[in-house]
């Protein structure tokens, strides 16, 4: 049986940052860990890469092949993997006996809430090779500044749990800036427990963005 992580998140949340510092972590307790990068935009890796989509699709190459925009071309990347899933599956085989798997996600919202090409994946990967899996949901810390973007970022998790099946973990990321974006209405813990949101009515209210709904 074997045990890893699905690290999703929007873009800029700190997926890949998070799977480095995982992956450092895991090594120091003398786990051995495999980050697997299905993220075709992300050309640049801090961490070490025991698989990479990119050696079966390239991005660029899809975008300048098939005239797509970015958001575009990782949908059409995203189908091609769930279309090749043995490749995936041969490569994560050597893994299984003795590995927890990370695997980095690209951060398109659409890829996880108006398609279903990364949750075939994944159930497909789940179902053939027996992981246990579990979603690791990033959020940017400074959404917690902003009332209205904290809910937005609670409707976007929900959404995101509701779809993909899995065990779900959000996790709020670049939490040692948060007090460089100004003094939160509450304490940490009305945000990571999620309370009683009506206390957020009076904030909503002060955003000058919401007068014309009053």
């Amino acid at each position: 049986m074997v045990f890893g992580q699905v690290v999703i998140g929007p873009p800029g949340s700190g997926k890949t940052t998070y799977c480095n510092g995982m992956q450092q972590y895991l090594q120091l307790v003398g786990r051995k860990v495999a980050v697997i990068n299905l993220d075709p935009a992300n050309d640049s890796l801090p961490y070490d890469c025991a698989i990479n989509i990119e050696d079966l699709i390239k991005l660029s190459d899809v975008m300048n092949e098939h005239l797509l925009g970015p958001n575009g071309g990782l949908v059409y990347c995203m189908d091609y993997l769930e279309k090749n899933i043995d490749w995936l599956e041969s490569k994560l085989k050597p893994l299984l006996k003795d590995h927890y798997l990370l695997f980095d996600f690209p951060g398109q919202v659409e890829l996880f809430f108006l398609h279903s090409n990364a949750k075939k994946v994944i159930m497909k990967l789940i179902k053939k090779l027996d992981l246990r899996l579990t979603a690791v949901h990033l959020v940017d810390a400074h959404l917690c500044s902003d009332p209205g973007k904290y809910v937005s970022a609670l409707l976007l998790s929900l959404s995101t749990m509701l779809h993909m099946e899995l065990p779900h973990v959000n996790v709020f990321s670049k939490i040692d800036l948060i007090e460089s974006y100004g003094k939160l209405p509450f304490n940490l813990e009305f945000y990571t427990d999620v309370e009683d949101l009506s206390y957020l009515q009076h904030h909503l209210d002060q955003d000058p963005r919401s007068s014309k709904y009053r």
